[in-house]
């Protein structure tokens, strides 16, 4: 549970990861997606367009262009600045 200020407590709410999708898909986000066991790499852009694969070592980008991923391979999804 978290606090602001004065003791008023603040409740965190899960989301479910479809509306969480549904949302970066309508603001046309940048997200980040970090597949999984893939330690390695990522992969940045919009939802279903203009994906790139970016290597965490050598920070090599390889353009991907319109993917589709499978919701067991992911680990995490992130929102990046443009």
């Amino acid at each position: 549970m978290a606090y602001r200020g004065q003791g008023q407590k603040v409740q965190k709410v899960m989301v479910q990861p479809i509306n969480l999708i549904c949302r970066y898909l309508q603001n046309r986000s940048r997200i980040q997606v970090w597949p999984y066991e893939q330690v390695n790499m990522w992969i940045e852009g919009c939802i279903i367009d203009d994906a790139e694969e970016i290597h965490s070592k050598t920070k090599s980008r390889k353009q991907l262009g319109r993917i589709m991923l499978k919701g067991d391979n992911i680990t995490l999804l992130q929102s990046v600045s443009n």
